[in-house]
C-alpha cells in the first residue's frame, strides 16, 4: 500500500509546523515565532479514523522569492503540491487575508488538487468568527483551528480523511520482488539499474543528484517478476539543499518502505561514509533485506576481497548479515551476481520454521549461555515460535521480558542465524512476559 500525501503549505509564520506537531503529538518540526524557520521538509506518518497518510510540512512560501534559500523553498513547496493528494493551506486569523494568501490560493487552484483552508490562531470565539474572511480566497469553507491549543484540529483531520483517495494495493504482481536501489549521490545507482535490466531506463549523468524522483522499473528475471525502484542520492543532512533535493529524500525513504530488499550502493573509491551507515540503519529499522553493492570496482587496483569484506563488515556491524558484492555498472563486472543474491535473500525472508524446531535451538542456547538475572530473578524462556515471515519475526514467551537485555537479545539472534541462516535480512525478536515464576 502506498500512503497518500497531505501537504501543509502557506506563507511564512502562519503556524504550519505547529500544526504538524499538534497532529502527530510530538515535536517533529522546529517552531519559532519568526518567519522562515522551516526550510527543509518535515514528514510524519499519521493514522486518523483508520486511514493512513503521510503529512508533509513545508517552508513558508514566497510567491516571488528574492534569495537562493527562498527560491529553494518555493521549489520544495511546488514539488510537495505536485505529489499531494490533499493540500492544507494554513492562514492566520490574526493577520486576516494577506496579499500572499491570495497569490498562494491562485497557485493552489491551478493545481486542481483538493484544498482545505485551515484558519489558524483562532484561539477564541472572536477569532473563530474572523475565519469567514478567508472565503474570499475561493477555496471553500475556512476551518477555524488553533494548532497551539488543539481547537478544531480533529475536525480538520476528519475533512482530510474525507478527501483522501481510496487506498488501493500497488498494481504490481503479488509475487514481485520489490528492490530499492539506494545510496549517496553519484555512486552509480541509475547506471546499475540500466545494467541490471540491460537497457537505459534511467538518465545517467556524472552530476550528483540527476535522479530526483523514485523511478519504478518492472522486468522479468528467469521467470520471476521484479520491480526495481531507482532513487535519488541521499546526502549528509547538513549538505541537503532545500528544494527538490530535500523532497527526494522523503521519496527515497518511502521507496525503502515499499521494498522487500534494498541494494545499498557504495562508491569503491570512497568506500564507507557516515551517511552510508545512516542509510543502512534506516533499512534495518524498516526491517528490509539488504545487499551491499560496492560499485566502481573497475577503478580499484588492490582487489583483496578478504580485506575489503573485513572493512565493510566492520563499518556495518549492526548489519553484519548483509551480503557484499563488488561490481562495475560501467563495465558490467559482477552485475550478474546481484539478482541471484536478491533471490536468495528474498527466499530467506520468506522462510518459515516449525515451532518445535525453533524451541529446540532456543532451549539449547539457554543451557549453553548464562541467562540474564536481576534482583534474584533469572530469565526463563518457556517457548519461542516464529510468528511471521518477510521479515522473519519470532516471539519469545518468558517469565519477565524486562530481564532480556541487548547483549542477550543479540546472542539469541546469532543462535537463530547459525542454525537457520537468514542471510541478508533482519530478524525481529519480540519478548512477552507470562506468569510470575
Amino acid at each position: 500500500m502506498t500512503k497518500p500525501i497531505v501537504a501543509i503549505v502557506g506563507r511564512p509564520n502562519t503556524g504550519k509546523s505547529t500544526l504538524l506537531n499538534r497532529i502527530v503529538k510530538r515535536p517533529v518540526a522546529i517552531t519559532e515565532d519568526h518567519p522562515g524557520t522551516t526550510r527543509d521538509r518535515n514528514t510524519a506518518d499519521v493514522i486518523w479514523g483508520g486511514v493512513d497518510f503521510t503529512l508533509v510540512d513545508t517552508g513558508g512560501l514566497e510567491v516571488e522569492p528574492d534569495t537562493a534559500i527562498s527560491r529553494g523553498v518555493k521549489a520544495q513547496v511546488e514539488t510537495a503540491i505536485a505529489d499531494a493528494s490533499v493540500i492544507v493551506v494554513v492562514v492566520s486569523t490574526i493577520d486576516g487575508v494577506m496579499p500572499a494568501d491570495t497569490e498562494i490560493a491562485d497557485i493552489l487552484r491551478r493545481s486542481e488538487k483538493p484544498v482545505l483552508v485551515a484558519a489558524n490562531k483562532a484561539d477564541n470565539e472572536k477569532l473563530e468568527m474572523q475565519a469567514v474572511e478567508f472565503y474570499e480566497l475561493g477555496l471553500g469553507e475556512p476551518l477555524p483551528i488553533s494548532a497551539h491549543h488543539g481547537r478544531g484540529v480533529a475536525d480538520l483531520l476528519d475533512k482530510i480523511v474525507e478527501l483522501l483517495p481510496q487506498q488501493e494495493a500497488e498494481k504490481i504482481q503479488p509475487e514481485s520482488i520489490k528492490i530499492a536501489i539506494v545510496g549517496r549521490p553519484n555512486v552509480g545507482k541509475s547506471a546499475l539499474l540500466n545494467a541490471l535490466v540491460g537497457e537505459e531506463r534511467s538518465i545517467v549523468d556524472d552530476t550528483p543528484g540527476t535522479t530526483r524522483d523514485a523511478i519504478d522499473t518492472a522486468f522479468d528475471f528467469e521467470g520471476q517478476n521484479v520491480l526495481l525502484i531507482d532513487t535519488a542520492g541521499i546526502r549528509r543532512r547538513g549538505k541537503v539543499r532545500a528544494g527538490v533535493e530535500q523532497y527526494s529524500i522523503v521519496r527515497t525513504f518511502r521507496a525503502i518502505d515499499r521494498a522487500d530488499i534494498a541494494l545499498l550502493v557504495l562508491d569503491a573509491t570512497e568506500m564507507v561514509t557516515a551517511q552510508d551507515t545512516h542509510i543502512a540503519g534506516y533499512i534495518q529499522e524498516a526491517a528490509k533485506g539488504i545487499i551491499i553493492v560496492v560499485n566502481k570496482w573497475d577503478l580499484i587496483e588492490d582487489k583483496n576481497i578478504g580485506a575489503w569484506n573485513k572493512a565493510a563488515k566492520g563499518s556495518f556491524k549492526f548489519a553484519s548479515y548483509a551480503p557484499i558484492l563488488y561490481t562495475s555498472a560501467k563495465t558490467g563486472q559482477g552485475v550478474d551476481k546481484i539478482m541471484p543474491q536478491v533471490i536468495e535473500v528474498y527466499r530467506e525472508r520468506q522462510k518459515r520454521l516449525p515451532t518445535s524446531v525453533v524451541n529446540n535451538i532456543i532451549q539449547q542456547a539457554a543451557v549453553a549461555h548464562n541467562r540474564p538475572q536481576s534482583q534474584g530473578r533469572q530469565l526463563k524462556i518457556y517457548y519461542a515460535t516464529q510468528a511471521e515471515a518477510n521479515p522473519p519475526t519470532f516471539v519469545f514467551f518468558t517469565n519477565d521480558a524486562k530481564l532480556v537485555h541487548f547483549s542477550y537479545r543479540r546472542f539469541l539472534e546469532n543462535q537463530l542465524r547459525q542454525a537457520f541462516g537468514f542471510a541478508g535480512t533482519p530478524i525481529r525478536l519480540n519478548f512477552k512476559s507470562r506468569g510470575n515464576s
